[in-house]
């Protein structure tokens, strides 16, 4: 029976018809031959040679190679794998973004975490924190510090999402599905990288200018001085204080949020891994991924602030601040500064996953990385 008649099978062995036979071309030659991207189903051969209205109702059928349909697949069955580049600029944007937003928050959860109980307490709470700041020091004052976290924001997210794109697109199904306990490793992955390269010389400094503010006579003028002063006084040593604490805080914040992410994404997609997410959905699912996370980790993160404060002399390790902490102040200092440190994760989080999802959205729109 001659080849054109018979249905081909790309176990055939070599190609012999480049219309009929696929799956053995290599990508050089598919692009020079486009007509090997594509079959004609068997009813439609006989409909072309012989005429009839059946010829009117065919159509090619398009094929892949092995490679290509690997990718398709991946693409069409769900959620796209996001480029590591994509990943580290939509971070970077999202992060820069958010902390202008939340910034406040967090200066009100560091004073209130440095606010020791032997000393004794300058502020009653959270509102008469902010009272104090802005009639000591203005509005600006709640923006004390900035200059520090937003220099490390902007890299921090774009190596947390950069890093965790990396370690999760080999972990993915065909249809670009992450489970659960992966996401929970690699969301651990991304947070021991952003502590070390970003986060802890960065938190360090943040914590050491906003301390600085509440002596008498302030030290620092500004943040280029401040990072000046800190190195000639303590070296390099000195922007690396609590680095165990930041590594243990940043790993589990990390691993908690993009492990409660994703598993109310896999929930909400459901069989369905294309389906669309609104932005607002993205939004209460980052913000319950934050709280979940402040009430997983807030002791290391007390624990970390005061490595990193202007009096972490004090304490000889992590351990030793943790000990010392539990017998003068009792356990519940653990949880100094969670109300403020909620309401700031919790708008921090929602903020920079959608803002990081609809980014990618628009990179996927001017950046082809297929």
């Amino acid at each position: 029976m001659s080849s054109l008649y018979r249905p081909f099978s790309v176990s055939d062995g070599p190609c012999k018809d480049a219309v009929l036979r696929q799956g053995c071309r290599s990508q050089q030659q598919q692009q020079h031959h486009p007509a090997a991207l594509t079959s004609i189903p068997p009813s439609c051969r006989l409909a072309g040679i012989f005429g009839g209205a059946e010829a009117s109702k065919c159509a090619p059928v398009h094929h892949l190679c092995a490679g290509q349909r690997s990718l398709a697949a991946a693409a069409v069955g769900g959620r796209k794998l996001t480029h590591p580049g994509k990943a580290i600029l939509a971070g970077g944007i999202a992060g820069a973004i958010e902390i202008c937003i939340t910034f406040p928050t967090e200066y009100v959860k560091t004073q209130l975490q440095l606010d020791e109980r032997a000393n004794p307490p300058r502020y009653r709470g959270i509102g008469d924190c902010v009272r104090l700041t802005v009639q000591d020091h203005g509005l600006r004052g709640l923006y004390r510090g900035l200059s520090s976290l937003l220099y490390g924001s902007i890299p921090k997210s774009a190596v947390r999402f950069g890093t965790f794109e990396v370690l999760s697109n080999p972990m993915r199904d065909d249809n670009g599905r992450l489970d659960n306990t992966r996401s929970l490793l690699c969301g651990l992955g991304a947070g021991v990288t952003e502590a070390i390269v970003v986060v802890c010389p960065m938190e360090t400094l943040k914590v050491k200018l906003i301390h600085d503010q509440c002596s008498l006579q302030p030290r620092y003028r500004g943040f280029f001085h401040g990072v000046r002063e800190i190195i000639r006084d303590q070296g390099v040593r000195g922007t690396y204080q609590g680095l165990t604490a930041t590594v243990l805080k940043q790993g589990t914040n990390q691993a908690i949020r993009f492990y409660v992410m994703n598993l109310l994404r896999n929930w909400y997609k459901g069989d369905d891994p294309s389906r669309d997410m609104h932005p607002l959905v993205t939004a209460v699912f980052g913000a319950t991924a934050g709280a979940a996370s402040v009430f997983g980790n807030t002791p290391l993160d007390v624990v970390k602030t005061r490595m990193q404060g202007l009096e972490a002399y004090r304490y000889k390790n992590t351990l030793d601040c943790a000990f010392q902490i539990l017998k003068n102040e009792g356990p519940q200092a653990f949880y100094k500064g969670t109300l403020p440190r909620l309401g700031r994760v919790c708008l921090d989080v929602a903020i920079v996953f959608v803002l990081y999802e609809e980014v990618v959205k628009l990179l996927n729109q001017v950046w082809r990385t297929d």
